[in-house]
């Protein structure tokens, strides 16, 4: 069925491209070739051409802070804009960047730090944090969802585990006497360490002294109607075992994949694999039927890491995130277990970060280096950050937020060096993986200069 899906949109897609070249072959027949030869190229490179063609479903990013080079939030809005990014997720519950994205219509996912779990499990402090952190900047600033903790559950702190889902419950409550409950959802990311088997996907199954937690986030999940959020990473599997794993599975290019014996459902890429093992895992403790939405909260791939950090290349970072934006993201394409899911992909991460402690690869996730400019290219076109007044230094804390200070080193400067690094045109997202120095609104301007040129051309005289 789902290669009939697939065979019918290329039908649609190519029936589509057929109509616009007859529509324009007729024309042209019509007047007796005074269209130009430079029409004909507009034509071909703007409509035909697939590396024109922009993607139309929103992307998602994590914006982490933890670096002492990044540039202030009022210059990332128009790189986060100019990618066609419409969703954000932060590791904390910043003002500046709140109040930075005001009115841009980018939605939000805010963070309360692990280290605030057990103050905010109080109900009178979970109301106050709130209050101070998200009533403020609505509805101005889209903040749809408050993550309570990160990866809480594979910290193996008793504490801080018997913490989590009382804080949530507080965040919730407070949401609900501030009426806010129909606007921002509540949740918590897991790590894909809280399965105790994922292969294959239909065998996924939690860790046996996490069951009786996650069982109860679950209920409060169908509760609230909020999603279940794990961050995955195909790259960690890879890392562990290069030899036996192989590479092509885990950056979604041909290769022949795995079949599940137990369903007969048919893999081509890890990601996937993965989700679905967390789906079973779920039903396992007794959700069935789609009751909980899971979503993936991080996903990426580093592009630089140490000697023993098998495959955190450019190259292959590229191909991961690339493939993921484009073939995944793009195609909304849902899993072999769920194949009509919205997966609501964030894409770890936006910016480099330099004083993330860990290994190399820990701060070289990023899509863009600090200037704004791409760390490798997957389709976003040009550089961004042309502005040269302040930046903004982050301190990090121990949870992945980050407190701000101005300072004066400019956008699209490195504050190490000192010198400037310049940068040229708009970014956007395309369907090709390749660079292109070409502005996101060139080709629809391109476009409507070629009819232009086209029903101008219709007026002149006919040569007979």
């Amino acid at each position: 069925m789902m290669i009939d899906r697939h065979f019918m949109k290329q039908k649609m897609e190519t029936k589509e491209e057929g109509c616009c070249c007859c529509c324009f072959f007729t024309l042209l027949r019509l007047h007796n070739h005074r269209i130009s030869s430079l029409l004909l190229i507009l034509f071909v490179v703007v409509v035909v051409s697939p590396e024109f063609i922009t993607c139309a479903a929103p992307i998602a990013i994590n914006y982490g802070q933890i670096a002492n080079n990044l540039p202030s939030p009022e210059y990332v809005v128009p790189l986060v804009k100019s990618i066609g990014a419409t969703r954000l997720k932060l590791y904390d519950a910043d003002p500046t960047v709140l109040k930075a994205f005001a009115n841009t219509g980018v939605e939000f996912i805010v963070s309360l730090g692990n280290q605030y779990l057990s103050k905010t499990r109080d109900p009178k402090q979970a109301l106050a944090w709130v209050k101070a952190n998200v009533q403020p900047f609505l509805p101005a600033t889209r903040i749809t969802c408050i993550a309570v903790g990160n990866e809480v559950l594979t910290f193996n702190d008793t504490s801080l585990s018997s913490n989590l889902l009382p804080a949530m419950q507080s965040v919730y409550s407070a949401l609900c006497s501030l009426n806010l409950q129909d606007k921002v959802s509540v949740t918590t990311a897991h790590s894909l360490a809280v399965l105790q088997t994922s292969y294959p996907p239909s065998a996924g199954r939690f860790r046996p002294d996490l069951a009786p937690c996650l069982t109860a986030i679950l209920n409060f999940h169908l509760k609230t109607g909020s999603p279940f959020l794990i961050n995955a990473y195909p790259y960690f599997a890879y890392k562990a075992n290069p030899k036996q794993v192989p590479l092509e599975f885990v950056l979604f290019q041909p290769n022949p994949g795995i079949l599940d014996p137990a369903t007969n459902l048919h893999y081509d890429n890890m990601l996937f694999a993965q989700i679905d093992a967390v789906h079973s895992a779920v039903e396992s403790l007794g959700f069935k039927d789609d009751a909980v939405c899971v979503q993936i909260s991080e996903t990426g791939w580093p592009s630089k890491g140490d000697a023993d950090e098998a495959g955190a290349t450019p190259e292959n970072a590229k191909k991961y995130n690339g493939n993921l934006i484009n073939k995944l993201v793009c195609g909304k394409k849902g899993t072999p277990m769920r194949p009509n899911a919205d997966l609501n992909i964030y894409v770890f991460a936006l910016f480099n970060e330099n004083m993330k402690s860990g290994p190399t690869s820990e701060r070289n996730y990023g899509l863009f280096k600090p200037d704004g400019s791409p760390a490798y290219y997957i389709g976003f076109n040009g550089t961004g950050l042309l502005s040269t007044s302040s930046n903004t230094s982050t301190t990090p804390s121990s949870t992945g937020s980050s407190s701000t200070s101005t300072s004066s080193v400019p956008p699209g400067s490195s504050s190490s060096s000192g010198g400037p690094t310049s940068s040229t045109g708009y970014l956007s997202i395309t369907s090709d993986a390749g660079l292109h120095a070409l502005p996101s609104a060139v080709p629809h301007l391109l476009l409507m200069i070629c009819w232009l040129v086209l029903l101008l051309a219709f007026q002149l005289p006919r040569e007979h």
